[in-house]
């Protein structure tokens, strides 16, 4: 089993207020005529604060595909190096020991991948395996963790970074004026976070068992048009009543394992809007209290995409976490529509470290013995 480990979460300096985004709706769409009802749904969203990579001012306008692109690039190179060096102090490791980066984003395009400037500029090693993640949407940061598990089942011992990057307020657009783009407007943030899954040792959540659903022909209804200015967010007005499809696969897969989903020790899932945390409580039988961390999110930072769940697990954290051995569940929610599930239990005591395999990656490798030489194919896993 895999340990995820405490996150590192960073926002920017600007922000925003529900007021002063209801005071914005106010006059850059005075004439609209659905404007009430888009005021209102704002208003009971419950975010209070976003936190944006750019002053509104300039957040407000648009200079084009290429310049919205190229701010993505630059500020998340300048960002995430901080974010990824507190995760990797929380889990006690260095670049050197990462053997997978994970890279979660749906707001901004790099090719390569973000991960290839990360091990080019911060002393991971070259053989590092890289899984960028880019079309899951919000519910990549539970796809992120289940990857990380999967990997360090299939090699014992080896340690993940999984790096979430949303700058969701560049792919604000001007021209889209339905209510569910106005809504949009008024709940997503910027955010940066990271964090390390251990396959051996670590202090968090020891992951047991990962899984995902589908709900069948619901694909159209969290979407990106991709178009000349850019991406245009799509969002049916269907999407606040998908938990009624999901709890169920989240109550399958604790099933399977052998746990009660209704009785485990915390909750952390992707806070898309209050809806989504109240049908939950509801299909789960869950008291409110339940998914805290999931509201605080919302209420201070907004819908910050793929980076929530981590953002909810620093606040459990933050806490004091539970007791050693309590069970609980990671959801993260998105296109698809999609759930990607984790299932794993407290642990406040870190596991003592065995011997570290190292993933060989070169063609061949000859390991020279006293008695004899040895030769292995590549991708054999020799430990040091």
């Amino acid at each position: 089993m895999a340990t995820l480990c405490r996150p590192a979460v960073a926002v920017p300096e600007h922000v925003i207020t529900l007021d002063e985004t209801l005071d914005l709706a106010r006059t850059l769409h005075a004439g609209h005529p659905r404007l009430g009802l888009a005021l209102r749904l704002i208003e009971n969203t419950g975010v209070r604060t976003r936190h944006l990579v750019q002053p509104i001012g300039r957040t407000l306008t648009h200079p084009g595909f290429q310049a919205r692109n190229e701010v993505y690039e630059r500020e998340a190179k300048r960002r995430v190096p901080e974010v990824v060096e507190r995760a990797l102090g929380h889990a006690e490791l260095t670049a050197r020991d990462i053997d997978l980066i994970v890279y979660v984003s749906c707001t901004g395009f790099m090719m390569p991948s973000m991960t290839a400037w990360l091990i080019n500029t911060m002393g991971f090693r070259p053989d590092t395996r890289q899984v960028p993640i880019a079309q899951l949407g919000c519910a990549a940061g539970g796809a992120a963790v289940g990857r990380a598990h999967d990997f360090c089942r299939a090699y014992p011992g080896a340690n993940v970074l999984i790096v979430a990057c949303e700058f969701c307020s560049l792919c604000y657009q001007p021209t889209d004026l339905d209510v569910g783009s106005l809504l949009s407007n008024g709940l997503f943030g910027d955010a940066v976070a990271a964090v390390v899954v251990r396959g051996q040792g670590g202090h968090g959540v020891r992951i047991e068992r990962n899984g995902s659903h589908l709900v069948p022909g619901t694909e159209t209804w969290i979407s990106y048009g991709v178009k000349e200015t850019g991406f245009h967010f799509q969002l049916d007005k269907r999407v606040p009543g998908t938990m009624e499809m999901l709890a169920p696969a989240l109550r399958g897969l604790a099933d399977e394992h052998g746990w009660d989903v209704s009785g485990l020790g915390f909750y952390i899932v992707h806070a898309g809007g209050p809806r989504i945390l109240d049908d939950l409580c509801r299909f789960l039988g869950l008291e409110p209290a339940a998914f805290r961390h999931s509201r605080a999110t919302l209420t201070e930072r907004g819908n910050i995409a793929s980076a929530v769940v981590f953002d909810a697990l620093a606040r459990l954290f933050a806490e004091g976490g539970v007791a050693d051995g309590t069970p609980g569940l990671l959801a993260g929610f998105g296109p698809g529509i999609t759930a990607e599930i984790a299932l794993g239990s407290w642990t406040g005591v870190p596991a003592e470290p065995q011997r570290r395999p190292r993933i060989v990656s070169a063609s061949e490798v000859t390991i020279v013995h006293p008695s004899a030489p040895r030769r292995f194919p590549a991708g054999t896993t020799i430990t040091e």
